[in-house]
């Protein structure tokens, strides 16, 4: 072995394992016992829960506590083994999925859709997380356009600040993302910027419910007023926000409409597995209605195996995650999913009045739960730096520099956690201070995006970091 290997294997931040536990390049010709398979595994569990146990960790992790945790995993036991595309032999699975689906809707005000027209009915399906989501959505308009207005070079307007899941579904199917820039103050899609990019090839509309940066919501009624105006499809994107929105608002945030009470919105995505508190790996895609819903949808009616047909991009899924999202929604109920947000609200508004309170520091937006803050005063991702000494994983932004902290659960149980915040982020200032005029660590990475070559940079470095994940 190579120096340059000996010391990648000591330093490696993704792989701290290799050296401590054996690395298996072939299956074993016998079998290992359970229980040291299972205190290997314990060990590394302990270790990497130590990382956002301590409320440091920005989003991430969304669980509602141990005790809910382990309930979700006692009800995930009882399907592990089941497939939900095998619905003859396990019923039980559409029975919580179209329930699941149900009551996101409602929370999300489907019954304002008869409003606008009796014959809508808010429907959906559930798929393995926000990403998919929204690729499914974009795959719907894709052909429902097709279809019903003969396009057949289909363009999407999007924020520069919706997710990237977008701009994954258009290099999948063939359609033109067109996006718009977002500028300060604001840091919202500009309306007027999306009509004027509307054409006839134009088959849908994106808005975020927030978006992913700075957790902002766009305007949205502006949006669904030029969807209706233009017949055009509205997906808005409330993965991050929409288990948590319609709860701030019942306790009295003042927020702008984001869902179904919109007329011009045909579809939204909302994700389970974050507020929603279920275990990772599930997400709903709600449609205006089911003619909609129906361009989702696979048939090969002709494969020698029989007639194949699914709902989402996957075909097997696990029923287990299906029964934990059914139990997590049922448990908790309204006056636990009021509980939960409040007690966010309430660790989210301290650490924006810490951030408030440092005079350097300036917030990006309204912030509800996600904390988007720069600065013209310090370089901030020199702040980013000393956080990370501190223990902090902020999630660092860039074009224009900045990071944020969205606020989830794990905050909530940790005593002190937004004082904590508010010292080390000013402590972050101060040492960002003496640091001027040197280039950060994170500005390094972040700092080379954003022209063709620097682009180009980042790709092969990314996926060089896939290539490495994936080395044993």
């Amino acid at each position: 072995m190579s120096d340059q290997e000996n010391n990648r294997e000591v330093v490696d931040p993704f792989k701290p394992y290799k050296g401590r536990f054996e690395s298996y390049h072939s299956i074993p010709k016998k079998g290992r016992g359970k229980d040291e398979i299972f205190n290997e595994l314990s060990i590394m569990a302990k270790e990497e829960n130590t990382k956002w146990e301590s409320g440091q960790v920005s989003g991430t992790f969304y669980h509602a506590g141990e005790a809910h945790r382990e309930y979700l995993n006692k009800v995930f036991a009882l399907f592990s083994h089941v497939n939900t595309l095998q619905f003859d032999l396990c019923p039980s699975m559409f029975k919580m999925e179209s329930e699941v689906i149900s009551m996101t809707a409602k929370m999300l005000h489907a019954d304002a859709v008869k409003q606008v027209n009796p014959a809508d009915e808010v429907c959906g399906t559930m798929t393995s997380g926000g990403s998919e989501s929204i690729i499914m959505a974009m795959k719907t308009y894709r052909d429902w356009a097709r279809e019903e207005k003969g396009i057949h070079e289909p363009e999407i307007i999007m924020p520069h600040t919706a997710h990237p899941a977008f701009d994954k579904a258009g290099t999948y199917f063939g359609i033109k993302m067109v996006h718009i820039p977002v500028t300060e103050p604001d840091y919202r899609v500009d309306p007027e910027a999306v009509a004027a990019r509307i054409n006839a090839n134009t088959i849908a509309l994106v808005g975020s419910a927030g978006n992913y940066p700075y957790g902002l919501i766009d305007p949205l009624d502006k949006l669904s007023g030029l969807a209706l105006e233009h017949g055009l499809g509205f997906h808005v994107d409330g993965c991050l926000g929409g288990f948590i929105l319609p709860w701030f608002e019942k306790l009295g945030r003042d927020l702008p409409l984001f869902d179904f009470r919109l007329p011009g919105v045909t579809s939204m995505s909302a994700d389970t597995h974050k507020y929603g508190f279920a275990l990772k790996g599930t997400s709903v895609v709600l449609y205006r209605n089911n003619n909609l819903r129906r361009y989702q949808y696979f048939n090969t009616p002709d494969w020698s195996g029989g007639m194949y047909a699914s709902p989402t991009a996957a075909g097997s899924r696990s029923g287990g995650l299906t029964a934990a999202t059914w139990a997590s929604m049922l448990y908790l109920g309204e006056e636990g999913y009021l509980r939960e947000a409040k007690a966010i609200k309430d660790v989210a508004d301290a650490m924006i009045a810490g951030v408030k309170g440092i005079s350097e520091l300036s917030l990006i937006g309204d912030p509800t739960f996600v904390i988007s803050f720069g600065s013209d005063k310090v370089d901030i991702y020199h702040v980013n730096d000393f956080m990370k000494t501190r223990g902090w994983r902020f999630n660092p932004l860039q074009l224009p520099p900045g990071m944020h902290f969205c606020v989830t659960m794990p905050q909530t149980f940790v005593p002190g956690v937004a004082e904590r915040f508010t010292d080390d982020l000013r402590e972050g200032v101060a040492y960002a201070k003496s640091k001027a005029g040197t280039s950060a660590e994170t500005a390094a990475i972040y700092g080379i995006a954003g022209s063709l070559e620097g682009n180009q940079t980042v790709r092969e470095m990314v996926y060089g970091v896939f290539d490495h994940l994936y080395s044993v």
